[in-house]
């Protein structure tokens, strides 16, 4: 039996079925779906058991199945960027963290769960993976991924357990996210509805219009890589972006030419609470995901044609 948090989420659902692929159909999912839509990313998914994430630390105490429990996936929190309840996220991201790592460490189950590259802020102490302390996260959600490492940390847990810091991962079934859902697919109807993607002025002199960096991620990669963490018995925090730099205007580029169509680009005044928590340049160091790995990611321009012309542009869009 394998446990899935966020199994009905963006990636969770993108995971779950690469176990299915894999023949793990024993999977519990836990998630939030009330009146979200992502009960459409379960569609022709195999799972034994849907629970709510309220309902899941009482379903295992009156259930007793931790001891037939082979994994823990926790990829299940509240990922929005603009959420400012603090109290809810530690709530949420930090505390129901804390007891499903416990009662992982306590009965010897793999945990698996979702950091973020948010937690490194500004960049200010460099982005990487070997050094994941006095981080400066810019915003709440980050800041509450930030305190779960430092709990595995200060615990000593930090090589017990296996952590992803995903940095900027678009892909399949992400349409639920709304303002939270990658440009790509906001650029895609932006083209379709007005044939302009409208981009954010800089707010840096360092960066030209359109020239802020990410590391984007493509979700089929990301899955891949876990699967292989997991039955490699992978374990400490790793960067999960490429460690390749793409502009903004590489990617309204991108899908351009991924829907035929000649570029026309925008650019737009960037809101003052964005401006404030604003990241200008991230870029994943995976020289530690190299040491205990050779896998290959698709390059960005590939990964967007897929996306686009495999998945966006069709009548049935999820993965």
């Amino acid at each position: 039996m394998i446990v899935l948090t966020g199994g009905a989420g963006f990636i969770g659902s993108v995971f779950l079925e690469k176990l299915n692929q894999n023949n793990h159909k024993d999977i519990i999912v836990v998630d939030n779906i009330a009146s979200t839509g992502k009960w459409k990313n379960l569609l022709n998914k195999d799972f034994s058991k849907y629970i709510n994430k309220n309902e899941f630390i009482n379903y295992i105490d009156e259930n007793l199945i931790l001891n037939r429990i082979e994994a823990i996936f926790h990829f299940g929190a509240c990922s929005s960027t603009t959420e400012n309840n603090v109290d809810y996220l530690i709530h949420n991201n930090l505390n129901y963290s804390i007891k499903l790592c416990e009662l992982a460490l306590e009965y010897d189950i793999p945990f698996h769960y979702a950091s973020s590259a948010a937690t490194y802020g500004h960049g200010e102490n460099g982005f990487s993976d070997k050094f994941i302390d006095k981080l400066k996260p810019l915003n709440p959600y980050g800041y509450s991924k930030y305190l779960f490492d430092r709990w595995l940390i200060d615990n000593n847990h930090i090589d017990k357990v296996t952590g992803y810091k995903f940095f900027n991962v678009f892909g399949p079934n992400e349409y639920h996210k709304g303002n939270m859902a990658s440009m790509i697919y906001k650029s895609y109807y932006q083209i379709l509805e007005n044939n302009v993607v409208r981009l954010f002025k800089s707010n840096d002199p360092r960066f030209s219009d359109g020239g802020q960096v990410r590391d984007f991620v493509y979700v089929k990669d990301i899955v891949n890589i876990m699967y292989e963490f997991y039955k490699n018995d992978i374990k400490g925090i790793y960067n999960l972006g490429t460690g390749v730099e793409n502009t903004w205007l590489d990617l309204a580029n991108g899908v351009f030419k991924a829907m035929g169509k000649k570029p026309n680009i925008e650019f737009i005044d960037m809101p003052s609470d964005i401006s404030k928590q604003y990241q200008n340049h991230t870029i994943a160091d995976m020289t530690k995901f190299k040491n205990v790995s050779n896998y290959e990611f698709m390059s960005f321009e590939s990964a967007i044609m897929d996306y686009v012309q495999e998945h966006l542009s069709k009548d049935w869009q999820y993965k």
